[in-house]
């Protein structure tokens, strides 16, 4: 990889025009965003991959920054021209980014790679403009499924190959647990905006959504029978059976730590968690179960669903976004798509001790996905018959998107409503309802 110079040329074409860095002997400079707080072999793969894509394009020089994405923080670091020029953000955050224009146009880019038209409508649609066009790049998507610890469930005398198909099954086993090993049954995620999403998560889940869309106007439906089954459902579980442990200030990032310390038998987040849980929280592999989510019976149940997209910086000029979309393809999009491709990833990251074969939801079409089952099949590290319960009927289950207005602040407002009823027996669920759909109707009104 060649070292960025302190002499670094920029061009510009004239004075509006965005920056174009580059190296003293003119290759383009690429800054592409590396997860922080990786492992060691993690990192060193991700080194591997820039290599590999380096040596196919001796005119890039990529360098990794270390970067996470947090809607909070982006608009000052954007402002400051500290983000990379290549990042994820969230779904829920793709078609703000792009109306704010606050990231670059590279849907020509996107529209020359040779599988621009085989991307699932339903996961490229989180990544373009109103007319349609793919400005952000869909890399990796996700339906929420129920994540479990085996070795708790063979010690609280449940099956771990016989995992919960409904809710009422998941109350039960959380209570055996709790009751037979001490650990926590069930863990609930409560703030960071991470409550609000997983109890959005469980009120689609009984067929309930958190906003009615009409044309421009957004109605707010937090306070329905579905949300208050989905809340009188945790308080039955936290304040009778004493099956949710002691700790009601999770996110993301804590109860995967919890987890995978063998603490806590139950919880759901997305299909994909996998890699996480082994490369930054030290999972067991051999206590690692995931079952699809418990849906209820109705028509309108289903599984919200989001991922990640591959965006490039609106400092961009013409040869970073080219640049750019050529290293989305060969780190993300090669993989899926391509044998050659898919097998030297799979063999990088299995030469690194990273996880190969983990569950994930597929970006293009069924088709394509099971191909790619076969060509890095040799490679595969992660105990998939454990993972069985989900992918043998991942296909099967409907995906519904995240509510798409205001999303973050009103997880906000529902993470206030989730940890309330977590920490205060006597809640009022109905008037924390009724005060959450209030507040989120204000919002959604503000545009």
């Amino acid at each position: 990889m060649t070292a960025l110079v302190a002499a670094a040329t920029v061009t510009t074409a004239c004075s509006s025009e965005p920056e174009e860095p580059q190296t003293a002997d003119g290759k383009v400079i690429v800054r592409v965003a590396q997860n922080a707080g990786l492992e060691k072999a993690a990192i060193e793969a991700f080194n591997e991959r820039v290599a590999q894509f380096e040596q196919a394009n001796p005119d890039i020089d990529i360098q990794p920054q270390e970067y996470t994405w947090t809607a909070t923080t982006f608009t000052a670091q954007l402002a400051g021209g500290t983000i990379p020029d290549v990042f994820n953000v969230p779904f829920t955050d793709g078609r703000g980014l792009i109306e704010r224009k606050q990231i670059a146009d590279v849907s020509a880019q996107v529209a020359a790679l040779p599988y621009a038209a085989a991307f699932n409508p339903n996961v490229a649609a989180a990544g373009q403009a109103p007319d349609g066009k793919q400005w952000a790049v869909p890399i990796a998507a996700y339906g929420q499924a129920l994540h479990y610890n085996r070795t708790l469930f063979t010690e609280a005398g449940l099956d771990p190959d016989k995992p919960p198909t409904t809710w009422a099954e998941v109350r039960s086993a959380a209570k055996q647990i709790a009751e037979r090993t001490g650990q926590t049954g069930y863990a609930q995620m409560t703030q960071g905006n991470t409550g609000g999403w997983i109890l959005t998560t469980l009120a689609y889940a009984q067929g309930g959504r958190t906003e009615k869309l009409a044309g421009e106007k957004a109605e707010a439906t937090i306070d329905t029978p579905q949300m208050t089954e989905v809340l009188t459902s945790l308080r039955a579980m936290r304040w009778d059976d004493n099956a949710m442990g002691a700790n009601f200030l999770l996110d993301w990032g804590t109860i995967n730590q919890e987890f995978s310390a063998g603490k806590v038998g139950m919880y759901v987040t997305g299909s994909n968690v996998y890699n996480n849980l082994a490369t930054q929280n030290g999972l067991k592999p051999a206590d690692y179960g995931v079952t699809t989510l418990p849906l209820a019976d109705s028509p309108e149940a289903g599984v919200l669903g989001g991922g990640d997209l591959a965006v490039v910086s609106p400092h961009a000029g013409d040869r970073v976004k080219d640049a750019a979309v050529k290293w989305i393809d060969f780190y993300w999009l090669g993989r899926l798509t391509n044998q050659e491709a898919a097998a030297l990833d799979a063999k990088t990251q299995k030469a690194s001790d990273q996880p190969v074969g983990a569950p994930e939801l597929p970006v293009f079409d069924r088709a394509t996905h099971e191909n790619r089952q076969k060509w890095i099949a040799e490679y595969v590290t992660v105990p998939t018959e454990q993972m069985a319960p989900y992918t043998a009927k991942m296909f099967d289950q409907p995906l519904v998107t995240e509510p798409t207005r205001s999303t973050q602040d009103v997880y906000g407002i529902l993470d206030t409503v989730v940890q309330t009823v977590l920490t205060d027996r006597d809640a009022d669920i109905p008037a924390l309802l009724k005060g959450a759909d209030a507040e989120a109707q204000a919002l959604l009104d503000r545009g």
